[in-house]
């Protein structure tokens, strides 16, 4: 179930905001917080008419862990006034190296509480919906209800939950983004609801198995795999549900995804969508922007799906154990 945390009812519209002044600013040391002067920053890059856009749009993020947090703090700070976030676990000592929640005085508690806590630290007239359960077919509905965008933050083990939203965005015309941490480096997409949708350009049925299925999203999310120059995929655990990934990658992610979405919301264009894939990798200074013809389909893509699912079925994989 949805609810507002920690900042009383939900406030809708502008119409509910003080342009002059926030009683949750004037509590601390008698600041007067103003949306105006918390984002003013911002001008010369968004124009006053773009940022009361923003305050208005509702980014619709599902996971708030190691970007998903990063996503949640990065919109915030860029002005974005509504937000629907959601995540079933609690922090533990383990997400200390990258998840933007995950402090000594967090563990134990709920990660979608405490980014909407941080959150409302950046803008107290945020109006946050929190569901503490997990995304499924009973409640994306509601979760993706009056969103503008869905940014994708689930773990990559996640795969059904990811399934299910990326489906649902698009039956409701929604352009949806995904990024995450690959290495030292972050590989995003993004989907027009008019184009080619998540199930065709992953190569997706509902007659593959949950190896299959996390595979092919992880081939087709960075097919140039540059971090493989440097990275040791025996850490990659299918049974454990882990994998290599840093802070660095993280934040990388984030600021790529924010920009996607921010050019979606403004209407501003020059979004590749599916089947281009894009990957920029800070370790090795490249980034690539190509378009994969077919998607998953593309026979050199089928090949390596092939492959590796087979070393998996044979026990040779050491990123299987």
């Amino acid at each position: 179930m949805a609810t507002t945390a920690l900042a009383g009812e939900p406030q809708s519209g502008s119409a509910a905001r003080d342009d002059d002044a926030s009683s949750a600013g004037e509590a601390h040391g008698g600041s007067r917080w103003t949306y105006a002067e918390a984002f003013c920053r911002n001008a010369g890059l968004i124009s006053d008419e773009e940022q009361e856009r923003l305050r208005n749009a509702r980014v619709a993020i599902p996971g708030m862990g190691g970007v998903g947090g990063q996503h949640l703090v990065t919109l915030a700070r860029m002005g974005v006034g509504r937000f629907t976030i959601a995540d079933p676990d609690t922090f533990e000592v383990a997400n200390t190296n990258r998840q933007s929640g995950a402090r000594l005085d967090t563990l134990g508690r709920s990660k979608a509480e405490v980014m909407a806590e941080e959150a409302l630290r950046i803008n107290p007239d945020l109006d946050i919906r929190v569901f503490r359960e997990p995304v499924s077919a009973d409640n994306v509905d509601a979760f993706l209800e009056g969103a503008d965008v869905l940014l994708d933050g689930i773990d990559l083990y996640a795969i059904d939950a990811r399934l299910i939203l990326f489906r649902a965005a698009a039956e409701r015309g929604l352009y949806a983004v995904t990024a995450g941490p690959v290495g030292f480096s972050t590989a995003w997409l993004t989907f027009d609801p008019a184009g080619m949708s998540f199930d065709r350009y992953f190569d997706l049925t509902d007659d593959m198995d949950r190896v299959e299925t996390i595979l092919a999203f992880l081939l087709g999310s960075s097919p140039s795999a540059t971090q493989l120059a440097y990275m040791d995929i025996a850490y990659m655990n299918f049974r454990e549900q882990t994998a290599p990934s840093v802070a660095a990658s993280c934040q990388l992610a984030s600021g790529v995804a924010a920009t996607e979405v921010v050019k979606i919301l403004l209407d501003r264009g020059g979004v590749r969508c599916a089947p281009y894939y894009q990957q920029f990798d800070a370790h090795l200074g490249r980034l690539i922007c190509k378009r994969l013809h077919g998607g998953n389909r593309h026979p050199w893509q089928r090949l390596k799906r092939w492959w590796l699912y087979r070393q998996y079925r044979l026990g040779r994989a050491r990123w299987t154990a």
